[in-house]
């Protein structure tokens, strides 16, 4: 079960976190940044830190500021970065490989903060990278993602219009250890159509069997 804990960042801020040591089995731990919408204790990341950390993977999620304020509209990226790295710094003092993993924004500010902030990361793990902005056409600046020399897995539903495949299988493949894996017919949050006869439980599961994979096989 997961245990409660508080991050302090800057000066006098503070953001909880939930950390979950799992097994012990793999020696490693991943820390999962929640997406722009909704926060560490939705479903989706709950479900995902509970598979992971059944698997025997130590894993930690936590709040950026806005959403422990109850606000709706992200930080700017400064911002949200110094939460993030104060969350991966408290993550590697339980673990010395540390795996950064988000859902859609929250991996996106995991890639700046190893990029362009030099965080060191074992790898980095992204579930749905927004790599076009909602209402644009035009994918986003990705210079800083060949900067980083550790593994990137991108996560993608075959049906995300945000990390369309057509874009993001080549983006993982220009980089130095890059990889894609498409969940078919999922979306930007994963879920698949009822016709496919899967259950959101059960993507949510593969993605963290996935995962968990991979980790162990870096």
């Amino acid at each position: 079960m997961a245990r409660r804990l508080v991050i302090k960042w800057g000066t006098s801020g503070k953001v909880t976190a939930r950390f979950d040591p799992g097994t012990g089995k793999i020696g490693a731990g991943i820390l999962l940044a929640h997406g722009a919408g909704a926060g560490q204790d939705h479903p989706f990341m709950v479900a995902l830190r509970r598979s992971m950390a059944g698997a025997g993977l130590g894993v930690m999620t936590f709040n950026y500021a806005y959403t422990e304020e109850g606000r709706k509209a992200p930080d700017r990226l400064p911002k949200l970065l110094e939460v993030h790295r104060a969350a991966a710094d408290r993550m590697a003092t339980y673990f010395d490989s540390v795996y950064l993993g988000g859902k859609s924004m929250g991996g996106r500010v995991g890639s700046h903060l190893v990029g362009d902030g030099s965080w060191p990361a074992a790898g980095l793990v992204y579930y749905g990278y927004p790599l076009v902005a909602m209402g644009k056409t035009e994918p986003r600046d990705t210079s800083h993602l060949s900067r980083i020399d550790a593994p990137q897995l991108f996560l993608a539903g075959s049906r995300d219009r945000l990390s369309p495949p057509t874009l993001i299988a080549p983006l993982a493949k220009s980089l130095p250890v890059g990889q894609a894996v498409i969940v078919a017919d999922g979306d930007h949050s994963f879920k698949v159509p009822k016709r496919t006869g899967r259950s959101h439980e059960e993507v949510i599961r593969e993605l963290a069997t996935t995962t968990v994979a991979w980790i162990e096989g870096q």
